[in-house]
């Protein structure tokens, strides 16, 4: 069984809907299908992880950084397209309080400030969660940004479509399971870990950083996240091109175990767009078998 961030009719919903169309159970939150995979109630769990607009989604990022390990096997891509939901009869001069999740919120922001300049929008839950609540007889919201999927699943009229700012805007998700066999490196990988400093220090990050460039291993996504453990203490949740199976990603990796204080490995994992990293010379694994054959072939001539 597989679990989602819900309820049914949200973007993560749908993002598992492309990829299968098996049983799947919904949670109220990011951190209640993480646990649940942990507890080994659901095999694996689909949650957002980043959108193009609005960077990280913390509560993943958070939650896949503490409690037992977790691994992503697999990512998503969705285009996300928001769309005013509203009980049947209500018309657009009409909407005076609207409810919406906050990155929605964020990515529609200005739509409602053009289109709805007197309406005051309150941020909580999921898309879907706010459809069903504008759905009930005697909420006190009377529209919705959400999915187009949720509008029609709780019987909303849709009285504007596109409203996001950015219409290129895309939705990264991430199916997580318990640690076991990784997937196999395909060529167009990316793996994804969590590297703690061992104090904050001139240069920490850049020691860090290091590890990646010195090897040609190319960061896709870098942010920095409290520990919550001491004010000004933090982490940083990096995406980078490349497989664990791959040398140049085995020798970064035993790099930041060497500096850093604790790196938490998240996983490695085919890319949902399936572009291939540009490897630049020196470092294709080729080239690395070359240098440890050489290696072999001077110590065995110093014996």
């Amino acid at each position: 069984m597989l679990g989602y961030f819900g309820p049914a009719g949200t973007f993560t919903h749908q993002a598992l809907r492309t990829v299968t169309d098996a049983p799947a159970q919904p949670f109220g939150s990011v951190q209640a299908v993480l646990d649940a995979v942990r507890a080994g109630e659901i095999e694996a769990g689909l949650v957002p992880i980043e959108n193009s607009v609005e960077g990280g989604v913390t509560a993943t990022l958070d939650n896949l950084a503490s409690g037992d390990p977790l691994v992503i096997v697999s990512e998503v891509l969705l285009p996300v397209s928001f769309v005013l939901g509203v009980r049947p009869g209500t018309t657009l001069d009409q909407v005076r309080a609207v409810i919406t999740h906050p990155h929605a919120h964020a990515q529609t922001r200005d739509w409602v400030v053009a289109n709805l300049p007197g309406a005051v929008v309150t941020e909580g839950g999921s898309t879907a969660g706010a459809a069903e609540e504008v759905a009930r007889p005697d909420s006190r919201f009377d529209a919705a940004i959400c999915a187009a999927v949720a509008a029609d699943l709780y019987h909303l009229d849709v009285i504007a479509s596109d409203i996001a700012d950015n219409a290129d805007a895309v939705t990264r998700f991430v199916l997580v399971r318990r640690p076991g066999s990784l997937p196999e490196p395909t060529g167009a990988d990316k793996t994804t870990l969590v590297a703690y400093m061992h104090a904050d220090r001139a240069g920490a990050l850049l020691e860090i950083l290091q590890q990646f460039a010195m090897r040609g291993v190319n960061l896709t996504r870098i942010e920095s996240r409290p520990t919550k453990k001491a004010f000004g203490d933090y982490c940083f949740s990096i995406d980078a091109e490349g497989h664990i199976g791959e040398p140049r990603m085995r020798g970064t990796l035993k790099g930041l175990h060497r500096v850093c204080r604790t790196v938490t490995f998240l996983g490695s994992y085919p890319r949902a767009d399936g572009i291939s990293p540009k490897i630049a010379h020196g470092f294709t694994a080729a080239e690395y078998q070359a240098a440890e054959d050489w290696i072999d072939t001077v110590m065995g001539r110093t014996r």
